[in-house]
């Protein structure tokens, strides 16, 4: 399903269905940033992962993903982006996925939250909905709202909408590397596949940037 379909039906979160990126026009199961986008840390390899919490494919992605980033060399910063696509529903599970950042519980609820929107139908994207779900969960209650509702989260949430729309996000779950390349289940054609093609897109990387 692409980004207009679930734009389409984002009055029930349980509906987002199946996102992706067409089929690879530069072949090897990526394809090619355009234009290429700059990344924050000189010296390293920066993979983000574009997600949201109503996908399926991300859902099934993340423990395959989580496992992978536990073996990244040292030379390599991942980040998860959470998508928004100017959508409200969206920016509420995104501001929630920077907020349990903040609070530090993010390892913890991060799994547990695809569960809580898909499988729970929790209304997570409402400011109230999360901090009760957090709360169960065994966040503070007021250090869950002060950080929902403060200064860095906000600044957070307009950086990784930038990030979306810099890169022209289309379709999640997603991997840039290194701001050059995209891979994905879609475009490499499986999950397992996408992350294989991701370690060889980061020695591609390390080499342009002129290490080994």
């Amino acid at each position: 399903m692409q980004r207009r379909d679930v734009l389409l039906q984002l009055s029930a979160l349980a509906a987002f269905g199946s996102l992706g990126l067409p089929a690879a026009a530069q072949g090897g199961g990526f394809e090619v940033v355009n234009p290429p986008q700059p990344t924050e840390t000189k010296g390293k390899v920066e993979v983000l992962e574009f997600f949201h919490y109503g996908c399926p494919h991300c859902k099934a992605f993340d423990p395959l993903l989580e496992l992978w980033v536990k073996k990244l060399p040292a030379d390599v910063l991942f980040r998860q982006v959470p998508v928004t696509w100017g959508n409200p529903q969206l920016a509420g599970l995104a501001k929630l996925h920077l907020t349990l950042a903040a609070t530090g519980d993010l390892a913890r609820l991060h799994p547990q939250a695809f569960d809580a929107v898909q499988t729970d139908k929790l209304p997570l994207n409402t400011e109230a909905g999360a901090q009760e779900w957090a709360v169960k969960k065994g966040v503070d209650a007021k250090k869950f709202i002060d950080a929902y509702r403060s200064f860095g989260v906000q600044v957070g949430m307009q950086r990784i909408e930038k990030l979306g729309r810099d890169y022209k996000v289309q379709g999640v779950p997603t991997l840039a590397v290194d701001g050059k390349y995209f891979t994905s289940g879609s475009i490499a054609g499986s999950h397992e596949a996408a992350l294989k093609v991701a370690d060889q897109l980061i020695a591609r990387a390390r080499t342009e940037q002129g290490r080994k």
